[in-house]
């Protein structure tokens, strides 16, 4: 496997989101669910991801995709984009492209958009989604 640099990502923008992916399951729960980016040559796709269910399936986990981080070499900009019911990916048009991957995670932090089916979102989508894997979040 090669490196995100080779591939045209900066390793440091990779190695960010992949920080902000790890912290957005608290570790008691990683066990039944992640959240993780899958690195290619020009986008990193956030995934959430759960443990078999049946055996007859296998060992993996299943990865289902949430949003995508794009980055255009030539400009140097990340641009997110939100995947629709045919696993297909948009642009998202309320946040313009940043040369920051920074400013794409921190958005995510900061707007519940059901759009992005809750991922990170210190309020509402923080809260709901404690609810939806059945532990206490604290307020």
């Amino acid at each position: 496997m090669s490196s995100p640099r080779r591939r045209g990502l900066p390793e440091l923008d990779v190695a960010r989101v992949q920080r902000w992916c790890a912290a957005q399951v608290p570790e008691h729960l990683r066990g039944e669910i992640r959240v993780e980016c899958a690195i290619t040559a020009r986008h990193l796709t956030i995934c959430e991801c759960r443990p078999p269910w049946r055996e007859d399936f296998g060992p993996e986990w299943t990865r289902f995709p949430i949003a995508r981080l794009h980055h255009t070499k030539t400009t140097g900009l990340w641009a997110l984009y939100w995947r629709d019911r045919n696993l297909r990916f948009h642009r998202y048009q309320p946040l313009d492209p940043s040369p920051r991957v920074q400013t794409l995670l921190d958005y995510l932090d900061k707007h519940a958009d059901p759009i992005l089916l809750g991922i990170g979102g210190r309020g509402r989508a923080r809260r709901s989604c404690g609810r939806r894997y059945g532990h206490r979040m604290m307020r």
